[in-house]
């Protein structure tokens, strides 16, 4: 099975640890930052989606023009735009890109982060347009005659885009989130399931729901998976818990720092949260710090369970095995950020990720051999079977 590996596409150096040094669209710095994902290994970087921040399809487009092979995870909310003007933004950036691009559909968890874009539906409402926005956009994408729609949130007649994407049938579909309303809609529709790092037994829950919210949909295939983390790594393991806690005095430290990137500090001060993903993360550290082989709850505890924020610590060796774990469950992308954005996706890439795809490579080949032993011992059975027949039909005839 192979194994993917997915950064984040930051146009600043600000994280729950810093502020950052410069303007909120950095072009030297979102360039550095996708270049060096690109130089150590991984394999796609998220473009995220906040109310206030830059816009995320013009950096995509920027950094498409200016890369080679990185792929692109674009998030896109169902409330910004039309959903037949939404799939020629993608196409035209996946023709940029030269079918680099996946776009990842954000529902929205949070009412009072909905409304300042003027999205005032339930959460309910939004996940059941976000499912047929996300069915009209893969049709713009793919039908080469004009089509028409008549649904509970929009309503066209005759649409018929003149660009399409680069990748054909069309660019893969992604979607997350940790509630019934969620697993439905994203069974149905996405190519890739996105969840936030749990404990595994948790991850084997979650992806068991997607797995049946897929067949409850009527799909014969199911999403692959993604799984997110913060890796904590440093040469030891003493090293590693050091700076683990250093992290989090950090964060507790901007909770109430000033510094130009307001957006950030607002988000580590908001109130309780609203989705069913972060809720998850505050029970989960509630229940304890540390969790199976290196899964750490103080990071989502100090920010109020705010997206992706349990941590992995350890060392490069440590952190790697516990991504095993989850690759070992059928999570087939393995997403990760530090708190220092470059200098963490450079390390990742230089010292954890080669170690999980040779650890991959050996699991796929261990697999293959047993398959091809389990052909061959078929094989034999199959010949040793069609020999006992024609020794008994001899037999027979002899008598």
């Amino acid at each position: 099975m192979p194994v993917e590996f997915l950064g984040i596409a930051a146009t600043s150096d600000s994280s729950e640890t810093r502020s950052r040094s410069g303007p909120s669209f950095d072009k030297d710095f979102t360039l550095r930052l996708a270049r060096a994902h690109e130089e150590w290994g991984w394999d796609r970087v998220l473009f995220a989606y906040h109310s206030g921040s830059p816009d995320p399809a013009a950096g995509a487009a920027y950094i498409a023009a200016h890369t080679d092979t990185l792929q692109l995870l674009l998030a896109h909310r169902p409330n910004l735009s039309y959903p037949t003007y939404a799939a020629k933004v993608f196409a035209t950036i996946d023709q940029i890109s030269g079918g680099r691009v996946a776009v990842h559909f954000i529902t929205g968890g949070n009412d009072a982060e909905q409304g300042r874009e003027g999205d005032f539906l339930t959460k309910d409402e939004r996940y059941a347009r976000t499912r047929e926005y996300i069915g009209i956009v893969k049709q713009a994408w793919t039908s080469r005659e004009p089509f028409s729609h008549q649904g509970a949130h929009y309503d066209f007649a005759d649409f018929l885009s003149d660009v399409f994407p680069a990748q054909q049938p069309r660019p893969a579909v992604s979607f997350g989130g940790s509630s019934p309303a969620a697993y439905a809609a994203g069974g149905a529709e996405a190519d890739i399931y996105c969840l936030w790092g749990e404990p595994l037994e948790q991850t084997a829950e979650q992806i068991a729901a997607v797995k049946a919210a897929a067949a409850a949909a009527g799909r014969t295939d199911v999403p692959r998976i993604q799984v997110a983390f913060r890796p904590i790594i440093a040469p030891t393991e003493e090293l590693a818990w050091e700076k683990a806690h250093r992290v989090v005095e950090r964060i507790e430290q901007r909770k109430a720092a000033g510094g130009p990137d307001q957006l950030k500090r607002r988000r580590l001060r908001g109130q309780a949260p609203q989705n069913t993903g972060s809720q998850r993360l505050i029970e989960i550290a509630e229940r304890g710090e540390r969790f199976d082989r290196a899964l750490w709850t103080r990071t989502a505890a100090a920010t109020g369970g705010a997206g992706n924020s349990n941590a992995l610590v350890g060392t490069p060796e440590t952190v790697a095995q516990a991504l095993l774990d989850y690759y070992d469950l059928g999570v087939e992308i393995l997403s990760a950020r530090g708190y220092d954005l470059l200098g963490d996706a450079i390390d990742v890439g230089r010292y954890v990720i080669p170690i999980v795809r040779e650890e991959v490579a050996k699991r796929d080949a261990e697999r293959a051999a047993e398959h091809q032993a389990k052909q061959e011992a078929e094989r034999r059975a199959a010949n040793a079977r069609e020999d006992q027949g024609t020794t008994a039909r001899q037999l027979e005839v002899a008598r």
